[in-house]
């Protein structure tokens, strides 16, 4: 069970911009209709996506093991911690949308995906993981301690890696 609900420590970068471009479509596909029934799959992939990565996630699994494979060129493997991080933040957001509608505040609801949308956006189109910048400048200040994700402590030998000179 434990192997079950474990996160990847890598992520492939090009699979999680995928899982955001579906996030992205349904947290603004509820906050422009109003079609509740688009909270149930953001909500639970997030969830999922937590709990296990892409184990218990259509969407991640339909991300990791049918689109990535087929697109060309290589991908950018990142560290796994940051995007855990960054899944539940929007675990977060998915679920207070979600509990607001239940409670009959729909507006807020609507509201509440719309911002969630945005950074969805920023990661499915650039690339920029605005969870995983919190993760960095929570490490930074020494919230997050550095032996959650030894790598990301260290940016050069990331860097070295990546085959970028400094």
């Amino acid at each position: 069970m434990t192997k079950l609900l474990n996160f990847p420590t890598e992520v492939n970068d090009t699979s999680a911009r995928i899982v955001a471009t579906g996030a992205v479509l349904m947290a603004a596909g509820y906050a422009i209709t109003g079609w509740s029934w688009l909270l149930l799959p953001l909500t639970y992939g997030f969830l999922a996506r937590v709990a296990s990565g892409p184990t218990f996630s259509p969407l991640a699994r339909l991300a990791t093991q049918v689109i990535t494979p087929r697109l060309p060129g290589t991908h950018r493997i990142v560290p796994g911690p940051p995007k855990r991080f960054a899944q539940g933040i929007g675990a977060l957001f998915s679920v207070t949308a979600s509990v607001l509608f239940l409670l009959d505040f729909g507006t807020a609801s609507r509201w509440v995906a719309a911002a969630l949308a945005g950074p969805a956006f920023l990661e499915a189109a650039f690339g920029f993981c605005v969870g995983c910048k919190m993760f960095a400048g929570l490490m930074k200040i020494g919230v997050i301690p550095e032996s959650v994700c030894v790598e990301c402590s260290d940016i050069s030998a990331r860097l070295r890696a990546q085959g970028v000179h400094q």
